[in-house]
């Protein structure tokens, strides 16, 4: 059992950073402290769930300029490896935006243990990268007079697990 929060974040307009989650994803996660080699992650996310809390900005992201969520309607991180780096992880995988599939490593953070309401003990973590869109050929924007874009071309992901370890 997984709850997990997907951020974004982008630039918006070059001055400020725009937030947003998807609602609707599926995923199954194996991650092993003791064995990396052993860890399997592996996350679906519905591309038309994007919520920034704009739903005029929200049509525009599902559009065609954007994630194009009637041709493109799912967005897939397949995690590979993890591998120890320190005090953390990183997370190694394919992650598929658009169409376009491409490496991409989270770093991934947490790990910290707690006993929930009934007793089950939960782990959190949390696992955060940063993609440019245009690799992912998404490249609509707009110039204002001055020079000023749009949207940035750089993307946070942040990804919040809270997991129920297997007994």
């Amino acid at each position: 059992m997984a709850s997990i929060d997907y951020d974004i974040d982008f630039v918006h307009l070059m001055i400020t950073r725009t937030h947003g989650v998807f609602t609707k994803w599926t995923g199954t996660f194996a991650l092993d402290h003791t064995e990396p080699g052993n860890s399997h992650i592996s996350v679906e996310i519905d591309a038309s769930s994007v919520d920034t809390r704009n739903a005029q900005r929200d049509g525009h992201l599902r559009s065609p300029d954007f994630f194009d969520v009637a041709r493109f309607p799912a967005i897939r991180f397949e995690g590979r490896q993890l591998v120890r780096t320190g005090e953390g992880f990183e997370l190694v995988g394919d992650f598929t935006l658009h169409g376009v599939t491409r490496p991409l490593t989270f770093a991934l953070a947490g790990g910290q243990q707690a006993k929930d309401s009934q007793g089950r003990a939960r782990v959190g973590y949390r696992a955060s990268a940063t993609i440019s869109r245009r690799d992912f050929g998404i490249t609509w924007n707009s110039v204002y007079e001055g020079g000023s874009v749009v949207v940035g071309d750089e993307v946070s992901l942040v990804l919040d697990l809270q997991l129920i370890p297997r007994s």
